[in-house]
């Protein structure tokens, strides 16, 4: 069991489970107004699955010795961060130029479910 991948996941889930709320509730007429509701509304859903790809992969290394599944938990927190953190940044500042950094995180995330099949592939 990887503790570090489990309980960066659970802060990530909890986290998404706030941050929306507050979209929800107190940014929501900040969010009407710019008309990115729905972009925040993404950030927090992929921040939740970020979260629990994190907390499965941390359970899962426990069963599966595999350095692609470490790998993969790596891919996941760094492309949840980027990704969901580019969104989150265009909703507070209203700088769209960080619509550009959003794919280097998707692709982190893509990356890290390709790396987990394999790590969950393979045999140690």
């Amino acid at each position: 069991m990887n503790k570090f991948f489990i309980q960066s996941g659970a802060v990530l889930a909890g986290l998404s489970v706030a941050l929306g709320a507050f979209g929800a509730h107190a940014f929501k007429v900040a969010l009407e107004a710019t008309n990115r509701t729905e972009t925040f509304e993404t950030a927090a859903h992929y921040q939740m699955y970020g979260g629990l790809a994190l907390i499965l992969v941390g359970i899962l290394t426990d069963k599966i010795s595999h350095k692609f599944l470490s790998w993969a938990g790596n891919a996941f927190l760094i492309g949840t961060v980027i990704f969901s953190g580019s969104l989150y940044l265009i909703c507070a500042t209203g700088v769209t130029m960080w619509g550009a950094v959003a794919p280097i995180g998707g692709t982190s995330l893509m990356i890290g479910w390709v790396l987990f099949l394999v790590g969950v592939s393979k045999k140690s």
